[in-house]
């Protein structure tokens, strides 16, 4: 029976314990130990239950719409999931280093894979990851020296208002020695964002052009005007094996060249998973073919991996390309439906291992980010 993770907590009355009670991987939470120095309340089970009790005090919390309110106290059950893999001990201290990066990669992966227990929809998956991504940036994103730059980088993919609200909780649903100054920094946050205008929106760039050249280059303005000189167009093909890029491609009879690693792959006879280094080598050949004659040109593959993706996108700007990523999903049960009829099949370790690496592709990522969906 398809059970919706959102009605679960609405009819609950937004009660952590209850959720847990339905979501096995909350209560591994009570064997997760935290820094007494800055957690004194115990587990990260204790800390997170805090969190999302003291969610429901603050007065901003009236104010949200109902699915704001169900999205963001699911952000606070799963926001530090993250730790059940990364807390260890380091010179007699507890520390969970990078927990919100692989965080936000668990609840996708659990929400992707288990839709018949999570029942939520694209948007709302990804705004609960991002939310579960970006948590701790209200209290050190004021250390940087582009103080801006990662607050429009996230407002690209949340509204900054609900970021605000969960930071807040963060702080507050905790005993910690010193909680004042990481209080005065969530506000501060709250402060600096209504003063760039990204409280609820991302920011109004001049054009596309300059929103990319922003995320890309160092200390230029976020309120520069550049003069927009691309010349082609490129298309960065994402997502899972599998999940329909090949098919698109055909349906679109765009007459573009496409050059695709499968394909180098098994005119070679390389196996899937070998020899990726040469197959890629091949393929920037031919890229930068077309690249030179300002030729467009699709490049297909998973392209499931930030760092991937950015080497792409910088190769093809150097060129004066404007990059378009586009990005397909297909639910997880399809996936493995089309994986039993494939010729090469994929072995499932290495499927599973994908869906645990995959990256979204965010909207700074490139000259335009699109996501389609393949049933």
């Amino acid at each position: 029976m398809t059970q919706n993770i959102l009605k679960e907590i609405r009819d609950s009355k937004f009660s952590f314990y209850q959720l847990s009670c339905y979501y096995p991987e909350l209560n591994t939470l009570k064997n997760i130990p935290q820094n007494p120095e800055y957690h004194g309340e115990g587990s990260v089970y204790c800390h997170t239950e805090m969190v999302c009790e003291k969610l429901l005090t603050f007065s901003e919390w009236k104010e949200l719409e109902q699915e704001e309110q169900e999205l963001l106290f699911l952000a606070a059950a799963f926001h530090d999931i993250g730790k059940i893999y990364c807390t260890r001990q380091e010179n007699g201290k507890w520390i969970s280093p990078k927990h919100t990066i692989v965080g936000e990669k668990v609840f996708r992966q659990m929400a992707y894979k288990d839709t018949q227990q999570f029942g939520l929809t694209f948007h709302q998956r990804e705004t609960v990851a991002n939310l579960i991504r970006y948590h701790g940036l209200p209290v050190w994103f004021w250390t940087k020296d582009r103080t801006e730059f990662d607050l429009l980088k996230a407002a690209e993919s949340i509204p900054l208002r609900l970021l605000y609200l969960l930071s807040k909780a963060d702080i507050k649903g905790r005993i910690a020695k010193e909680p004042g100054p990481l209080a005065e920094q969530v506000e501060l946050f709250a402060d600096y964002v209504q003063e760039l205008d990204v409280w609820t929106h991302p920011y109004t760039f001049a054009n596309p052009y300059t929103k990319y050249q922003y995320f890309h280059r160092e200390k230029l303005w976020y309120q520069a005007n550049l003069c927009d000189d691309t010349k082609f167009d490129v298309i960065l093909m994402s997502g899972l094996p599998l999940a329909g890029k090949d098919s698109w491609i055909m349906q679109q009879n765009m007459s573009l060249p496409v050059i695709s690693l499968d394909e180098i792959r098994e005119q070679l006879g390389f196996a899937p998973t070998k020899n990726s280094g040469k197959v890629a080598q091949i393929a920037t050949e031919q890229a930068k073919n077309f690249l030179r004659k300002k030729e467009p040109f699709i490049w297909n593959a998973t392209n499931i991996v930030l760092e991937t993706r950015q080497r792409l996108v910088h190769l093809f700007s150097g060129y004066g390309a404007r990059t378009q990523i586009l990005y397909l999903e297909t639910p997880y049960q399809e996936l493995l439906a089309r994986n039993q009829k494939r010729t090469r099949y994929i072995p499932e370790s290495v499927l599973e291992d994908m869906i645990r690496k995959l990256e979204f592709p965010a909207p700074w990522e490139a000259y335009n980010v699109n996501v389609l969906f393949s049933e």
